[in-house]
């Protein structure tokens, strides 16, 4: 029923994470279609602006409006005025030096306020390359012909020098003025189509047409023409756009993972505890069982079984029930040690003392207790001297000598080398049966190798939590590799 409830939570966890993600990704994605569809809506805005402008001062230069009062037949300012209008490619010059009493009442107008004359106002047309006296001979009023039948009943008249063409450089330097104001960094180019047919093009070479494109649509752009603006690259400029809220986006999902992650990792953590509480108790009542039902028989045994209050007997019960008694203590303080492990409780006493000693005692203890296995030590240096506490490196030393005999093969093998700032103690054993996720976990207090519920091997699972520890007061470390082989590596200070 905990598992199953334990792979509910997991489920609802990972569900969680999908979810987040999901409206994440589509709330960026959204806002990337919108910055993208804006940014395509201000480049044309930009462009229309930029052909607004673009007339709008073509017109300035190029266009000019006279307004008078009673005939044209009848004003002589007409004649000054055409006198003075010299028509050039930067449009009418001269109109600056006439004076107010030679124009009889003339008004001039240039640019849009021209355009945007009343109406009763017949407009001349004359392209650059008419010469000046065309626009003489319909405003000298010696050429009544011409100027009855189109300009006898006007009041106002409008001259303009067409243009079926443009300036390039200077359609360049109005779009690349636009875009600047919008912070729009762009690659583009363009192609202008006039009514006689006439195409002209700009940096179309580098820019792929089917890519993105804008049809200018300014109300000034010359009757019957066309204006296609081509662009591309806007993709990293959408992503700029978008980058402080893709980065809390990313940062919210991070935080948001890294906290259910969190709570995954504290839930199967207690979960683990929870089952190495469950094995300690398990394996402290198995241990503690057995010496208590030792004393208890032999206790019956001097009651029952020796009544004639035979000594011999009576001594061997006493001293296996002291031998049992010494036991249950040993587990006991073991169990009570440990809890001094974690804080400064634990006060050393520390020595110079040989480690070559140490371990070779070790060896030949374990050799004799179990002959079945082969325990060799080496060392290069007969002594190896450090300062540290001879118990309790006994103790570590031991712990690891007796996991080799346990759990390990048949060839145990303790190595000694002295290095230039540190001694190296290796414990080899050639059994397999630690995999490395276990030995991730190995060193955890009350940790055992699961085996299911069986108790061949005694102990409680802190024995190389306890050996860690000493190692690492001696200031020191210890890790564990597995490969074919399994081996424990000690490193010490010298002294």
């Amino acid at each position: 029923m905990q598992n199953r409830k334990y792979s509910y939570l997991i489920y609802f966890i990972a569900a969680v994470i999908a979810v987040t993600l999901a409206i994440q990704i589509y709330w960026n994605f959204k806002n990337y279609q919108a910055s993208r569809q804006q940014l395509i809506n201000e480049i044309q805005t930009s462009l229309d602006f930029a052909i607004d402008n673009y007339y709008i001062d073509l017109a300035e230069k190029n266009t000019i409006g006279l307004s008078y009062e009673g005939n044209i037949l009848e004003n002589k300012g007409l004649d000054t005025i055409t006198k003075r209008i010299d028509i050039s490619s930067q449009g009418f010059k001269g109109l600056d030096s006439l004076k107010p009493q030679d124009i009889h009442d003339i008004k001039i107008f240039k640019g849009v306020q021209a355009l945007n004359m009343d109406t009763l106002a017949s407009e001349l047309s004359v392209s650059l390359d008419e010469r000046r006296d065309v626009v003489k001979s319909f405003l000298n009023p010696r050429n009544t012909d011409s100027l009855k039948g189109k300009f006898a009943l006007a009041n106002r008249i409008i001259i303009s020098i067409s243009t079926d063409s443009i300036e390039i450089p200077e359609m360049n330097n109005y779009i690349q003025e636009q875009l600047n104001q919008k912070n729009l960094n762009v690659d583009y180019g363009y192609r202008f189509l006039n009514k006689k047919g006439l195409k002209q093009y700009f940096n179309l070479s580098q820019i792929d047409t089917t890519n993105l494109k804008a049809e200018a649509k300014s109300g000034y752009l010359p009757n019957k023409s066309t204006f296609t603006l081509f662009y591309d690259n806007i993709d990293q400029e959408v992503w700029k756009r978008n980058l402080l809220g893709i980065l809390l986006s990313a940062l919210l999902m991070t935080a948001v993972i890294a906290c259910l992650l969190f709570l995954l990792k504290i839930i199967n953590r207690q979960k683990q505890l929870a089952e190495v509480k469950n094995d300690l108790i398990s394996n402290i009542t198995h241990e503690f069982k057995t010496p208590i039902a030792t004393i208890s028989v032999a206790l019956e045994g001097i009651k029952n079984f020796n009544r004639e209050n035979d000594p011999v007997k009576t001594g061997n019960y006493v001293n296996t029930s002291t031998a049992q008694l010494d036991k249950l203590t040993m587990m006991v303080e073991k169990l009570l040690e440990t809890a001094t492990l974690d804080g400064d409780d634990l006060a050393l006493n520390k020595e110079e003392i040989n480690l070559n000693e140490i371990l070779e005692n070790l060896v030949q203890k374990h050799q004799t207790l179990a002959p079945e296995k082969s325990i060799r030590f080496t060392a290069l240096r007969e002594n190896n001297w450090i300062l540290g506490d001879p118990f309790h490196l006994e103790n570590a030393f031991n712990n690891l000598l007796d996991n080799a005999v346990k759990y390990g093969g048949e060839t145990i093998l303790v190595e000694l080398e002295n290095l230039s700032s540190q001694i190296e103690i290796r414990f080899t054993d050639s059994g397999t049966s630690l995999s490395k996720a276990e030995a991730k976990q190995i060193f955890e207090k009350f940790y055992r190798v699961p085996k299911g519920n069986t108790h061949d091997v005694k102990g409680f699972g802190i024995g190389l939590y306890y050996t860690q520890k000493i190692i690492e007061k001696h200031g020191g470390s210890i890790d564990v590799s597995v490969t074919s082989q399994t081996t424990f590596k000690i490193d010490l200070p010298n002294a």
